[in-house]
């Protein structure tokens, strides 16, 4: 399973961007996905964690400005990020916890990363 995260670039402050983390592969199934973003020098943090069943959790900092959903369907989740600050500038990375089936019928579970997206708010 591969994840594949986009959306990131230069946008002011207040303003709004909306990040995607599309999963790929062959008879897969995802759990839960989660975005996470990294600045500079500073410990990674987990912003947003959405389950299948779509319940979601986003982390204190970002509260009603950030909504993390998912299309189970595509297999993509999305983080809409609005009235967006400086100290929101990252690294945004995501990842989900994925069960693989193989043709032979072994069935193996795992957690895969997304290359990260850079998102940068100017003051």
């Amino acid at each position: 399973v591969q994840l594949q995260a986009s959306g990131g670039g230069l946008v002011q402050t207040g303003g709004s961007l909306r990040l995607s983390c599309a999963a790929s592969g062959s008879s897969f199934r995802i759990d839960d996905m989660r975005w996470y973003r990294q600045a500079p020098g500073k410990q990674r943090e987990l912003v947003a964690t959405i389950t299948s069943g779509g319940n979601t959790d986003v982390s204190d900092s970002v509260k009603g400005r950030f909504t993390v959903i998912r299309d189970n369907t595509k297999k993509i989740m999305y983080l809409q990020m609005n009235s967006l600050k400086p100290e929101d500038t990252a690294v945004y990375l995501c990842n989900a916890d994925y069960v693989e089936f193989s043709p032979s019928g072994t069935v193996v579970a795992g957690r895969a990363w997304g290359q990260g997206t850079l998102v940068t708010v100017s003051s």
